[in-house]
């Protein structure tokens, strides 16, 4: 089922031939009452009705709107013209819009690729391009898109991990941009058949279940401080061996091997602590 563009015709005209019809109607029904005619009387009550016939064919269109015609069941075209228009009376006319809506799904609680329950929400921004497709695929094309972002929601978060374990590795929370794309294309691919084009699906919220809430936190924290700890014990040691290797080039002090390991110790005690080190200045021999 595709869209089939349908021609119509200008209502404000044809509501003016109609009134103008509706004016001669009562002209001749008037006539035929003072004549004494029953046949022109029987003319003028046909000509009414057929123009209260004719009426019911006007229909009125908004911008980005459009109007899916049928016959008896059977899809005629789509018209897209804005205004007062007219067609068949006999056609079917079911309005649907082509302005471009959004809406934010529930708060969902899956579990993501590692297994851990997590909430997670998006916000889509959607649009019918295919009246035809929306009407007839589907039974309500508002609904389909509802249920079937959220369907896909579903799969996407199950497809990654909430956060980054290995360098390159795609998450949830380190890359929007990356899962962002792969939600709108799973959604589009959803509602493809629907006529209806994804414009953009963005993460609104994320967040682990509140049942494992505090020890996610613990563990991320756990990690952080990890990862800067090794940072730190990484720069200390590059110190150290600069230090080292700026006191043997100028020939300043020389230290043999215990004195050497004594100096590296006392330097990443002071580089790595956690708070200032209290410094003791040596007043005898150093050896």
């Amino acid at each position: 089922m595709k869209e089939n563009a349908k021609s119509s015709l200008s209502g404000i005209p044809t509501l003016v031939a109609l009134i103008a019809l509706s004016v001669a109607a009562a002209a001749i029904c008037v006539r035929a009452v003072a004549s004494q005619q029953p046949p022109l009387l029987i003319g003028g009550v046909v000509l009414s009705g057929l123009v209260i016939f004719m009426l019911a064919g006007l229909y009125k269109l908004e911008p980005n709107q459009s109007a899916v015609l049928s016959l008896f069941g059977k899809y005629v075209g789509t018209v897209k013209d804005n205004g007062l228009r007219w067609n068949n009376p006999f056609y079917t006319k079911r309005k649907v819009s082509l302005r471009i809506r959004n809406f934010e799904s529930g708060k969902l609680k899956v579990n993501e690729l590692d297994g851990s329950p997590i909430e997670i929400a998006a916000v889509i921004v959607w649009q019918v391009v295919d009246s035809a497709e929306a009407v007839f695929n589907v039974d309500d094309y508002e609904s389909f898109v509802h249920i079937q972002s959220e369907a896909a929601l579903r799969a996407m978060a199950s497809s990654y991990p909430y956060d980054q374990h290995e360098e390159g590795q795609i998450a949830l929370r380190s890359h929007p941009q990356e899962i962002s794309q792969h939600l709108q294309e799973q959604i589009a691919e959803r509602l493809e058949k629907a006529g209806v084009y994804v414009i953009e699906a963005r993460i609104s919220h994320l967040a682990y279940a509140p049942e494992i809430a505090q020890a996610m936190l613990q563990r991320q924290q756990a990690n952080a401080v990890i990862a800067a700890r090794t940072r730190i014990v990484s720069g200390a040691v590059g110190m150290v061996e600069m230090a080292l290797a700026e006191l043997e080039k100028n020939g300043t002090v020389k230290l043999d091997e215990e004195r050497r390991a004594a100096m590296v110790s006392n330097l990443l005690v002071v580089l790595c602590g956690d708070r200032g080190t209290q410094p003791i200045v040596n007043a005898g021999s150093l050896y």
